[in-house]
């Protein structure tokens, strides 16, 4: 008896190795994930000018970042812009000015594939063997009318299968919509907007992420990694106690090791009084 319709993920043309460089742009989809790839020691940048929604405002993130990432990761999330009623120009985001002053609009298959295409043009130029993986974010539009959501959805899909035939050497889809959409369509990997995935669902399409796109010597790293990762986590009852602070000295030197091991330092700056020991006294 089979329970459950699983998406099959094409294995990439590459794969990603630890510690490199990634270029997160997208939805909020895009944040939950790119949160994962900090804790697991890429070099993260993720929406460093906000979240960004639609095909063109992903494009004026990459026209203003300055990185060059060895992977970015374009989460799509819908075609509707909001246009700046003087000049025609995407506003990125309204900064909750008056609605009077945007018009809404919905971009074309023709034009999400253009701005993409061109996003991708800049990222070639900065690093000729960049990666780039397209998703679409699996949060559904419930302002749209589910209908206008679903067009919205297909619009996307249709341009990216469309992007990756221009591209196909340096381009990818994964499935994180179909996944959500037909692995995990019972309402327990909802939150309680019925729309939004629960942290559990995000889990599961991460790790479905990572099965098909980190390399054996990455996922070698995350192995090791992911109990010290637990440890340094850990909140203690008495952060004085001899014990305690012989815990802390055993992590800290476990994670030195593991840093020499694959001649990377680790980054514990996120982990507060911890974080500063490491790199200022054992590194």
């Amino acid at each position: 008896m089979q329970l459950q319709t699983q998406v099959a993920i094409p294995r990439p043309l590459f794969a990603i190795e630890p510690f490199q460089k990634v270029l997160l742009v997208g939805s909020c989809f895009a944040q939950n994930m790119g949160k994962r790839f900090s804790e697991a020691q890429f070099q993260t940048t993720v929406n460093p000018f906000g979240v960004m929604y639609n095909p063109g405002s992903i494009l004026h993130t990459v026209q203003r970042c300055t990185d060059c990432p060895a992977v970015a990761i374009f989460t799509l999330g819908t075609n509707r812009v909001y246009c700046w009623k003087e000049t025609g120009e995407i506003a990125d985001n309204c900064k909750k000015m008056p609605q009077k002053l945007f018009d809404e609009k919905e971009l074309t298959i023709d034009q999400c594939v253009s701005f993409l295409n061109q996003a991708i043009e800049i990222l070639k130029t900065r690093n000729p063997q960049v990666q780039v993986v397209i998703t679409v974010s699996p949060i559904r539009y419930a302002k749209y009318g589910f209908v206008g959501s679903q067009l919205s959805k297909a619009t996307l899909i249709l341009a990216t299968h469309r992007l990756l035939g221009l591209h196909p050497d340096c381009t990818s889809y994964f499935p994180a919509y179909e996944i959500m959409n037909d692995e995990l369509r019972d309402y327990r990997f909802y939150a309680p907007d019925m729309l939004h995935p629960t942290e559990q669902a995000v889990e599961y399409i991460w790790e479905q992420f990572s099965n098909a796109y980190f390399s054996p010597l990455t996922h070698a790293f995350l192995k090791e990694w992911q109990p010290l990762l637990a440890a340094l986590k850990h909140k203690p009852f008495d952060a004085e106690s001899t014990e305690y602070k012989a815990f802390i000295a055993k992590t800290l030197q476990d994670i030195r090791v593991l840093g020499e091991k694959y001649g990377h330092k680790i980054d514990l700056s996120p982990y507060g009084d911890m974080g500063k020991h490491h790199n200022h006294d054992l590194l």
